[in-house]
């Protein structure tokens, strides 16, 4: 990669980190434009298979600065540290390499002497129950992000019933992933508002405590550890799973579900059989007061229809380090709450980072649609 590849200096990441947000691209597309800019505008693009050669190779680093800015006109600087995780390697085989990539982007993080880091994609997954995994520290806190993200799916699982003119008290609801962070959180917060909750997950024990908390607080609650065992047709699903690849197909969705996609990688197949439902990419918060990068990544490490939109698990981190605090709000698995989520909520939206605009694949979902010269977005996704 030589000089051109520098990113940011010893010297630039010693100075004002307020956050690092640790995360790593879900396609090969991203990747290959992740290293052209590093690489230098002035080089040509390199070949596919060399890309796919040399990516393994790259240490995990810090490969810009990130300066956020909150509604009330503070600001947080901190770096975007990338894992380099190939898109290939999500899968179980090669989860004790990534977790030492993680565990290498923690240390970057801890040098540059952040304050407070946020766990992106499955780097979070990775860690949500092993934190005891991380590099050792003394002020360095590190958060999962997951009760910002809960809260951002929430928000969008609401939205979409207000649009669609749904009654979500009449509602069935399916949470595949069910029992992990992100997805026990959504249970929690939506059980007491949904007629029925069906929660699938491969773990039978886990899902069995899940089913009894929930029942304790009068909730209707049927499992299943595959989606075939689904009992009825849910009309609102949430995609909370961890999977490699985008290769969810769901048979058990009413005509005209509603359906939140919030994986990273995305959950549903592209080949899914869902006709006439409603999908929505969940999880995204929008930053009024804006981001900017150096070098710039706008647009290269993520690609949203709308500006200054990035995955709640990272904003997570963002909130905290604008309102100063510097504590691990997201830590472990099966402790997000409704209270932590309203609390997360409210240090997000004094700071201007709310819902982002709704949008799947084929681009919004409000009217709100944009010119592709218009498209622009940051840089990240979970």
């Amino acid at each position: 990669m030589g000089h051109a590849a520098a990113g940011v200096t010893a010297r630039e990441r010693r100075t004002d980190v307020d956050f690092a947000l640790i995360g790593h691209q879900e396609s090969w597309r991203a990747a290959a434009d992740v290293l052209a800019v590093l690489r230098g505008a002035e080089r040509a693009p390199l070949p596919d298979e060399e890309i796919r050669e040399i990516f393994p190779w790259i240490p995990p680093r810090a490969v810009c600065k990130v300066e956020v800015t909150s509604a009330t006109g503070a600001k947080a600087r901190g770096l975007y540290i990338d894992c380099f995780i190939p898109p290939d390697h999500l899968d179980c085989e090669y989860v004790h390499d990534n977790i030492g990539r993680v565990r290498a982007a923690a240390a970057c993080a801890i040098n540059a002497g952040a304050r407070v880091v946020s766990l992106g994609g499955f780097s979070s997954i990775l860690i949500e129950g092993n934190f005891h995994q991380l590099p050792e520290r003394t002020d360095t806190i590190f958060t999962t992000g997951n009760t910002l993200t809960v809260a951002f799916i929430v928000q969008g699982i609401r939205k979409m019933c207000a649009l669609e003119g749904r009654e979500i008290s009449r509602s069935t609801l399916l949470i595949v992933g069910a029992t992990g962070d992100v997805g026990s959180g959504c249970a929690r917060c939506l059980a007491p508002f949904v007629k029925r909750v069906i929660i699938c997950a491969r773990n039978p024990e886990r899902l069995r405590t899940l089913a009894a908390e929930l029942e304790a607080d009068g909730t209707a609650v049927e499992i299943a550890t595959r989606l075939e065992q689904v009992p009825c047709a849910a009309d609102i699903v949430i995609c909370a799973a961890s999977l490699a690849s985008p290769s969810l197909r769901l048979g058990c969705v009413a005509p005209e579900a509603i359906i939140c996609d919030a994986g990273y990688p995305k959950n549903l197949s592209p080949c899914g059989d869902t006709p006439g439902a409603h999908v929505f990419f969940g999880g995204l918060g929008q930053i009024a007061g804006g981001l900017s990068f150096m070098p710039d990544f706008k647009g290269v490490l993520n690609r949203h229809p709308f500006p200054d939109v990035a995955h709640g698990c990272l904003l997570e981190g963002m909130a905290l380090a604008l309102a100063r605090r510097f504590e691990p709000f997201s830590q472990g698995r099966g402790f997000i709450t409704r209270e932590r989520v309203e609390e997360i909520e409210t240090i997000a939206a004094l700071h201007g980072i709310h819902l982002a605009p709704l949008f799947n694949a084929e681009g919004p979902l409000e009217g709100m649609r944009t010119s592709k010269t218009e498209r622009c977005s940051p840089v990240f996704q979970d």
